[in-house]
């Protein structure tokens, strides 16, 4: 699961691990950090526990009224046990969160589970339970339901998944997110239920939904070419800042259709990290954009198993 690690920081916070055990005295402040809260169902220690316990000890040890950014770790074998089980209980204690305004579910690594392990369920029910987000996250694919729902303050969302449902994608487009500025999608591979084609795109591509977007990741795709292809004339590119096509399969044809559609030269950002473009691709890139002042990250150049040939090519994260 390449390019899904734990998260080192969320909400603007650095990221730390509950710890029950810890001497009070040496936590920091509720609202310093964003709280990972996760069990080792694998071991044999004091963390081989429910996670329900977990979370009722972080109630009772940090002040539930300060914390402003939640991360939902392992809450059991998550291939077995839907994400439904902490969400259900972090919902029972909304009333005690009052300040929660940044909400990660399934920061798993791969030695606790491969991203497409990760059982997930409808995760919108934590928006309705939260009016205040402003930043919501979900790792996994896997069995996640993304119905059309409405969100006033939500600024920031982030899928990320070996393989990304079509319904889960049409259900964030449908949603109404007027506050949202970052969306972030890696729709995957079909193998792994990441069924989502460029067609299903149209009504974020075509800058009629989220009107406050600026930063727009369409990432880890088996169709990234066919993405930077209908990027080349989407509109919504137009009130860009950041794009990231990053983590897929992009390749010469793909760069050269962006290259070739509309100026990009007004982005601050266009991240193509785990790519398959040649030297020369990635000079052209450079020399048409790095002079406008637009950083472009072209980092882990890839050659295709088995030689050249775009069968060959892989995403960052899939199983």
């Amino acid at each position: 699961m390449y390019g899904a690690e734990h998260l080192q920081a969320f909400g603007g916070l650095p990221a730390v691990d509950f710890q029950p055990k810890d001497d009070p005295a040496d936590r920091p402040a509720a609202d310093d950090v964003a709280w990972r809260i996760s069990v080792e169902p694998y071991g044999d220690d004091d963390r081989d526990r429910p996670w329900a316990d977990e979370f009722a000890d972080f109630l009772g040890s940090v002040d539930p009224a300060g914390v402003k950014a939640l991360i939902i770790g392992q809450w059991g074998e998550a291939y077995e046990e839907n994400s439904s089980l902490p969400i259900d209980l972090v919902i029972a204690a909304a009333d005690r969160l009052t300040s929660l305004e940044a909400v990660f579910v399934g920061d798993l690594e791969a030695e606790q589970a491969e991203i497409t392990w990760i059982e997930h369920a409808d995760v919108t029910t934590l928006l309705a339970a939260f009016p205040a987000l402003t930043e919501f996250g979900v790792r996994g694919g896997s069995g996640l339901v993304f119905p059309p729902t409405k969100h006033d303050r939500l600024r920031s969302l982030t899928i990320q998944a070996g393989g990304l449902p079509v319904q889960v994608v049409r259900g964030v487009l449908d949603s109404e997110l007027p506050a949202l500025e970052r969306l972030d999608l890696w729709l995957g591979v079909s193998a792994y239920e990441g069924d989502t084609e460029v067609a299903d795109l149209a009504p974020l591509l075509s800058g009629t939904r989220f009107p406050r977007l600026h930063h727009l990741g369409l990432r880890n795709s088996e169709v990234q070419n066919e993405i930077a292809a209908a990027l080349a004339s989407a509109p919504v590119v137009a009130r860009l800042r950041t794009l990231d096509l990053s983590n897929g399969t992009l390749g010469d044809e793909g760069a050269a259709a962006l290259l070739e559609g509309q100026p990009l030269t007004h982005l601050d950002v266009l991240d193509l990290h785990h790519h398959f473009l040649t030297e020369a691709m990635e000079q052209r890139v450079r020399s048409a954009l790095e002079p406008h002042g637009v950083r472009v990250d072209l980092s882990e150049r890839n050659e295709p198993w088995g030689g050249r040939g775009i069968e060959g090519r892989y995403t960052a994260v899939s199983e």
